[in-house]
């Protein structure tokens, strides 16, 4: 069963993907975000400090595919952020192994028995961006939650930390 949180920046959707796994006793939280500057570790800590401590902690920028197939399926996930996913695939300029990748992780996630909560900007509301790498990022990005929510059990949009239901899904998750 998977639940795809969507929303814009500042949206509060890793804070709602986070309280949906209150009831949740094992827990792993798969961070794709790097530090690379003082302003993303900031981010980052604040992430950190917010969730449970008992709460598992992966931090992987790149193959997600490998690191589901490594978590036992006792473990409910948590995977934030699918566009920070994108961003540090695109700054690669390895096209051919970001196409493979994706495909091995959406195949990885139709594999897992427990649920899975994955984080993603919604960004294709906006105006078509100016430059050449922004351009990639909104078309790539879309396509990316396009697919995620056609496996997707339950699809929300987060605005303004309201949650809103866009594909109803199993009450279950």
């Amino acid at each position: 069963m998977m639940h795809l949180i969507l929303g814009g920046a500042r949206s509060g959707k890793s804070r709602y993907a986070e309280s949906l796994l209150n009831n949740y006793q094992h827990v792993t939280y798969v961070a794709t975000a790097t530090g690379g500057d003082d302003e993303m570790r900031e981010r980052i800590q604040h992430h950190q400090q917010s969730r449970p401590d008992h709460w598992q902690l992966i931090e992987e920028p790149f193959y997600l595919s490998r690191q589901l197939e490594s978590i036992t399926d006792d473990q409910v996930l948590i995977i934030d952020c699918m566009t920070l996913w994108l961003s540090n695939w695109l700054c690669s300029h390895d096209d051919t192994s970001w196409q493979e990748e994706k495909s091995l992780f959406i195949n990885a996630l139709l594999k897992r028995q427990q649920p899975v909560f994955i984080v993603s900007n919604e960004v294709g509301s906006g105006v078509i961006p100016m430059g050449e790498l922004s351009r990639q990022f909104v078309d790539q990005a879309g396509w990316l939650n396009q697919a995620l929510s056609q496996v997707a059990d339950k699809v929300t949009l987060v605005v303004a930390g309201c949650p809103l239901s866009i594909k109803p899904g199993v009450e279950a998750l």
